[in-house]
């Protein structure tokens, strides 16, 4: 297997440190702390230049705050200088491993997304079913042929294993300097256990989390030999004619998880479920012939209303904020037949700023 040596020096230029800077800030150019390291970009890259060459870069605390949109998660920021280097890191070895990703790892890559492991989910359904094929003599008129695996990793980024991940880079990094920089950004965070866990919010946690998890992608395509499998974060789904053949692979995969990787499947949340009664992936509920909105995700929209019209009562927001919240909705909820659902939840709105 090849290795990558000499990436530090390529790493640290400041051609490298001036393309980090500009994807770091792409969308933020008017965030204060952007403003601030922008007028004196310069100095400030020389800075980083110096103390990462001279190995005297430590990366500053993360600022920890709760998410509980969808779910509750604590996420962790890094301060801006910290996320230059991140993507500096990244510009040099996200191409190296992208050459081993299979093509169906959806999740932080260029070309890919949620909607479009959507659409591979729906070519695989009907290469599984023969086109919506449907049982004869079922009691179940709308019962599809074929199941799938819809699984979800435990605790995925609070269980990664340090030490797994570095073996793991090591195998195609051999520059020294590189993986301890590696090491210094996988330490830095705030958890029990200083030998396991990433930060969610960084981007070198985004794209480790695909590096660790091709190691499955790879054992499943290539060693149980899977042929209708995509994963999107941590969330995979194998589809297949036989609920026994899948039973078969969900211990197989247990197995490597826990014994290779150090995870295990989320008990409730990883079944082998008929194609014909829809299967949740990715915010959609996904049927043969037609995909809905789950209700949380509906949910959440009508809860932003509710909320931005108690806001207004108090007089404490404008119209601008909602309306950006409702666009990106629509854009998503187009993708599942919804055409009702919209018209009432624009309506709400509409009525809502009316008033």
């Amino acid at each position: 297997m090849k290795t990558y040596k000499h990436l530090f020096e390529q790493l640290c230029s400041i051609e490298n440190l001036e393309l980090a800077f500009r994807k770091a800030r792409k969308h933020k150019t008017l965030k204060l702390y952007v403003v601030q390291f922008e007028k004196n970009l310069t100095e400030n890259l020389q800075f980083l230049h110096h103390e990462l060459i001279s190995d005297t870069y430590t990366p500053l605390p993360l600022n920890e705050f709760i998410l509980r949109d969808p779910k509750t998660r604590k996420i962790s920021v890094s301060d801006f200088r910290d996320r230059v280097v991140h993507h500096a890191v990244c510009n040099i070895i996200e191409p190296i491993f992208e050459n081993y990703f299979i093509y169906d790892s959806y999740a932080n890559r260029k070309g890919k997304g949620n909607l479009k492991a959507i659409q591979r989910f729906d070519y695989f359904k009907r290469k599984v079913s023969c086109n919506g094929r449907k049982i004869r003599n079922s009691q179940d008129d709308n019962y599809v042929k074929g199941y799938a695996l819809k699984a979800d990793i435990k605790r995925y980024f609070d269980n990664v294993s340090h030490e797994t991940l570095m073996n793991i880079i090591s195998r195609k990094i051999a520059d020294k300097a590189v993986l301890k920089l590696i090491w210094k950004i996988l330490r830095n965070h705030n958890i029990k256990s200083k030998s396991r866990g990433m930060p969610l919010g960084n981007l070198t946690s985004q794209f480790f989390a695909n590096v660790y998890l091709n190691e499955l992608d790879q054992f499943i395509k290539h060693r149980i030999k899977a042929k209708y499998y995509l994963r999107y974060v941590d969330d995979f789904v194998i589809l297949h004619k036989s609920r026994l053949q899948l039973r078969k692979w969900k211990r197989q995969i247990e197995e490597f998880l826990k014994y290779k990787l150090l995870l295990e499947l989320h008990p409730q949340k990883s079944k082998i479920l008929p194609l014909g009664r829809g299967i949740d992936l990715l915010g959609f509920k996904c049927f043969f012939h037609f995909r809905i909105l789950r209700r949380k995700n509906i949910r959440k929209m009508q809860k932003k209303i509710e909320t931005f019209n108690l806001l207004c009562q108090e007089n404490r927001t404008n119209t601008i904020h909602l309306m950006d919240s409702l666009q990106g909705w629509n854009a998503y909820a187009m993708h599942a037949n919804s055409y009702k659902l919209r018209r009432i939840i624009t309506n709400k709105a509409i009525e809502t700023i009316k008033h």
